[in-house]
């Protein structure tokens, strides 16, 4: 399951981008809060906790036991971390976006889907192991988020396939798209272009005898 973790935040007056560049220069990210039938609001976190955090997460859904400190009005708002942007050089973050949620209420999100073992189809026939989504969309209340969807694909076989249907979920969670769409799968070996060796080297022969037969028509 996703770990809850906890980030300190304070709400943020300035607004503008010399507003924003002030918010940077002291060490912070500019950040908003939305979502759960509140109000958005405007806050400011750490840069130097946020990138701990990240740094340590393991999938990209992050859930965040956020404390706002507001003098006599501190709250705590339990959010998932919803969109995180960075600089296209520099990796530097840019801003974050917190999505509230509440305990009791199912939150949707899209989780990343990532085997482990080796196929038999591949170890033992050559096969390769195609995968066609990296993520599903999921639905579960928020203390059931897993940071990641491993699948065992180590029995499959040549043509054998895992679809959506087949996956072993955490308990609590369902996935939120087609059941019969396809996960994984084991395709034929590939096969060299021009087929066997013999085949490739008749080729040239056969066009030669055809200019031949050409040529002589024009005589």
């Amino acid at each position: 399951m996703a770990k809850q973790v906890k980030l300190t935040a304070r709400p943020r007056t300035e607004s503008g981008r010399n507003a924003v560049k002030t918010v940077r220069t002291r060490g912070s990210v500019p950040a908003v809060i939305y979502g759960h039938h509140r109000t958005p609001a405007n806050l400011e976190v750490s840069h130097r906790e946020l990138e701990i955090l990240l740094s340590h997460a393991v999938g990209e859904n992050i859930l965040v036991d956020l404390e706002i400190q507001d003098g006599a009005n501190n709250s705590s708002q339990l959010s998932l971390i919803q969109e995180v942007q960075r600089h296209t050089l520099r990796n530097q973050i840019l801003h974050v976006d917190f999505q509230a949620v509440s305990m009791t209420e199912k939150i949707s999100a899209d989780i990343t889907v990532e085997p482990f073992g080796e196929a038999e189809g591949v170890k033992n026939f050559g096969g390769l192991l195609e995968q066609s989504i990296r993520s599903i969309s999921i639905r579960c209340l928020p203390q059931d988020l897993p940071e990641i969807i491993r699948v065992d694909v180590s029995a499959l076989k040549i043509g054998d396939s895992i679809h959506i249907r087949d996956l072993q979920l955490p308990s609590g969670v369902e996935a939120d798209v087609d059941a019969d769409l396809t996960v994984f799968i084991v395709a034929e070996p590939a096969v060299a272009v021009g087929g066997p060796a013999g085949a490739a080297a008749s080729s040239p022969e056969v066009i030669k005898e055809k200019k031949a037969e050409a040529a002589s028509d024009k005589k």
